[in-house]
């Protein structure tokens, strides 16, 4: 991996590793990068949807959307590399073999068919964008999300069925009871495994929480390395529960359901905006011995979207910066 060059070299910036998938790792990134340049993103790899659900079937890839993102929140807010970020993101039109397709998935699949070493390519688009960060998928085999869901088939309520795929998850009706990852127990990214142990900081969420943040802590040498880091952790929670993987579910719950599926895992913070914050919380985070962060994070337009700005500086507070 290339050297961080530090805009201020006076300064020593945190070493923050953020990890997730989607929309909510992206505005996790979004956020953090205006408190570092030493940021990296560690992401999920079992998405079989759309663009990279294709790309994943024909070349044997990884899916490259997830990260594809990634790369794009990393941009900083000048006008070229916010033109880059606009061009990664954009898709092509129409139903042709291309319409869908997202030009950076395409980019990204390109490259690796020249430079195999997935973790290179993936660096060879960073430093096309001139970002400071970088981009790491959380294993470098694609994996695929099953789940055992009750009520899947809404006519049978109290049966368990299981849901195969990361789409089929995110969209599955009834209840989720626990995931897992095929192949089991997956090997971690090294590269990935070597940044949580070097962090100073380490974000999980928000994001889908079965199919995006959750994964992480199913790959057993990437969940022991989180568990094991010497860095301070920080569960940055959604705004509200989703509309299906975890409908109904409060925030205390939400906390929960990570620390089933990985009993050891302990936060140092924990951060939740006021509107989704529930009287269990507290209790919760007590438990763990986290300190609990009760902030405004929620973008002005009411939406249920992280705003860069408010997260930063609460992040910023929280990290002691």
């Amino acid at each position: 991996m290339r050297p961080i060059v530090y805009r201020h070299p006076a300064l020593t910036l945190p070493a923050v590793v953020a990890l997730g998938g989607g929309h909510g790792l992206s505005a996790s990134l979004k956020a953090l990068r205006k408190l570092t340049n030493r940021l990296t993103a560690i992401v999920t790899v079992a998405d079989d949807g759309g663009s990279s659900g294709r790309l994943r079937k024909e070349f044997d890839i990884l899916p490259p959307g997830d990260l594809r993102m990634a790369l794009a929140a990393l941009c900083s807010d000048d006008e070229i590399e916010q033109t880059w970020a606009e061009v990664l993101q954009s898709r092509f039109s129409g139903d042709g073999e291309l319409g869908g397709h997202a030009i950076g998935n395409l980019l990204i699949a390109g490259i690796w068919q020249t430079v195999p070493d997935k973790v290179e390519g993936l660096e060879m688009v960073a430093q096309l964008l001139h970002i400071q960060g970088h981009v790491l998928p959380m294993s470098l085999e694609p994996l695929v999300i099953e789940a055992e869901v009750r009520g899947a088939n809404p006519n049978r309520p109290d049966e368990v069925s299981t849901v195969v795929g990361q789409e089929a998850v995110a969209l599955a009706e009834g209840e989720i009871l626990s995931i897992r990852l095929t192949p089991e127990n997956p090997p971690a990214a090294p590269e990935a495994l070597r940044a949580v142990r070097q962090a100073d900081f380490v974000t999980l969420g928000p994001g889908s929480w079965y199919s995006s943040v959750m994964p992480h802590l199913l790959v057993p040498e990437l969940a022991d390395a989180i568990v094991r880091t010497k860095a301070r952790r920080i569960l940055i929670l959604n705004l509200s529960q989703s509309a299906d993987e975890t409908q109904g579910y409060t925030a205390s719950q939400h906390v929960e359901a990570l620390l089933d599926h990985e009993p050891r895992l302990r936060f140092h913070d924990v951060l939740v905006d006021p509107t989704f914050m529930d009287a269990r919380l507290e209790g919760v985070c007590k438990a763990m011995k986290a300190k609990l962060t009760v902030a405004d994070v929620r973008a002005r337009d009411g939406s249920a979207q992280h705003d860069k700005n408010k997260l930063s500086a609460v992040l910023a507070s929280v990290m002691g910066l």
